[in-house]
């Protein structure tokens, strides 16, 4: 692939040394464009974009040291190099606290004018890289909700992550905690080392071991080669613990030990490995209940709750329902479709007790986005997907039969056509019925079949 030049821009009173510079950086691969006063390298910067700016510090009329200054109001990320034949240490000073990235004396030394440019070019692509890391970890990682309760987890994040303080997240599933883990890991000083996260509920017993800390070259069958384990991995960083709840005792045993020497073995082996990971862990379970029936160690909770997060269940802060709406449909803009919830639709999804809290509503809303009738969702449009027990009944409980039936098979087709891209041909088949009872079955249940056929097509063309 071809890259794009970088633009450099020299500014100096005289042509020799522009002439020279320009020549010597566009022999580098740099794309470069020449200037004789500061007033005048300052329009130029208005009018086009630059990665480097090279700055002669004495000028006639406006001198260098003045259009640093009014370059640094006009764009404070632009590196510049100061150039001088007459300068001193105080002079140099004075330009770097003005904001200058390097100095450089006449005459000239290519060798030194080549690596100051390189190196201002690496940081500001260094920089750019990282503002660019911030912006995705803001979209896919943003604490969403201005509730009372959400705004005192974010001021407590604030407050905890520049800490190395062990935390441990408790709330049901679904609520958020990997999101708070992840935000936690963000804002602290491990922030630029790895964050390494394990499901601790979906690792078979078997498994959890090596998969924590690693394992030796035929430590058991099938151990080919030396493993590194999760422990190993989050060195310097942070490693997430979600569903600790579910570990065995014999494994809180070791993560107990990691805890208090901050060193393990592998399995099978015998060489004691030091670690420096801070540890953030979760669960939906109520650890207390869980110590009591001797199924989590005591000592084990006291190391993981030094700071103790919960977070509440979307019910108990609904005023962050309709903030989350506008969230997620926005998200979904990607899918070209158009779609919003009228105020009587909204009150549905208020008074709803969301047994699957946030990630509930992220999924009806795509749902909804893709599978809605119009582009004005209605409260009758969203019944048949909310569940009309009361929190901690059975789902089913209060439907007839037949009703059940109707809104699983729909649920189960509409999953289908999705897995299946749309698709009905595809779909009839994997589901083993003919295309025309498929359709039949979509129409009787009100699955319109223009706006699958209109999906399938728009996800043809990504």
């Amino acid at each position: 692939m071809e890259t794009v030049a970088r633009k450099v821009l020299v500014v100096d009173d005289e042509g020799s040394i522009l002439q020279s510079l320009k020549g010597v950086l566009e022999d580098e691969g740099y794309e470069v464009q020449v200037c004789q006063s500061g007033g005048g390298a300052l329009h130029v910067i208005q009018e086009s974009a630059f990665d480097l700016v090279m700055l002669d510090i004495r000028m006639p009329g406006m001198d260098g040291i003045t259009t640093l200054q009014k370059m640094r109001e006009m764009n404070p990320e632009i590196p510049v190099v100061m150039m001088s034949g007459h300068g001193t240490i105080e002079t140099a000073v004075k330009t770097t606290k003005l904001g200058a990235y390097d100095y450089v004396e006449k005459p000239l030394s290519v060798d030194k004018v080549l690596l100051t440019v390189r190196h201002a070019l690496d940081e500001l692509a260094l920089k750019r890289e990282n503002r660019g890391l911030q912006e995705n970890f803001k979209n896919r990682y943003q604490m969403i909700g201005e509730s009372p309760p959400m705004e005192e987890l974010k001021r407590q994040i604030g407050q905890v992550a520049p800490t190395d303080s062990s935390v441990l997240i408790t709330g049901e599933n679904g609520t958020g905690k990997e999101l708070v883990a992840r935000n936690i890991h963000h804002f602290s000083s491990r922030a630029n080392h790895p964050f390494v996260e394990v499901n601790c509920a979906a690792i078979p017993e078997e498994l959890i071991e090596s998969e924590l800390f690693g394992h030796e070259k035929g430590a058991f069958t099938g151990a080919v080669a030396r493993r590194r384990g999760k422990f190993d991995l989050a060195d310097k960083g942070t490693i997430f613990l979600d569903e600790i709840g579910d570990m065995s005792l014999k494994t809180q045993a070791k993560i107990l030990r990691i805890l208090q020497e901050k060193r393990f073995e592998r399995v099978g082996g015998k060489e004691s490995i030091q670690v420096d990971v801070r540890v953030i862990a979760a669960t939906n379970k109520k650890l207390e209940q869980e110590m009591a029936h001797g199924k989590f160690r005591e000592d084990l909770y006291y190391r993981l709750n030094v700071i103790p997060f919960h977070i509440p269940p979307l019910r108990e802060r609904k005023e962050d329902i309709p903030v989350f709406i506008d969230y997620f449909l926005k998200e979904n803009g990607s899918l070209n479709l158009p779609v919003k919830i009228s105020p009587e639709g909204i009150k549905a999804l208020m008074d709803y007790h969301w047994p699957g809290n946030v990630r509930e509503l992220k999924n009806l809303m795509e749902r909804i986005t893709i599978l809605s009738p119009s582009e004005t969702i209605q409260r009758k449009d969203l019944l048949p997907w909310l569940r009309k027990e009361s929190p901690g009944g059975n789902p089913r409980a209060s439907r007839s039969l037949e009703e059940a039936r109707r809104l699983f098979e729909k649920e189960f087709i509409e999953n289908k056509l999705i897995e299946n891209r749309y698709n009905i041909s595809r779909t009839a088949e994997v589901i083993q019925i003919s295309r025309e009872n498929l359709s039949r079955k979509m129409k009787a249940l009100g699955i319109r079949v223009e706006r699958i056929q209109a999906m399938s097509q728009k996800f043809q063309e990504i």
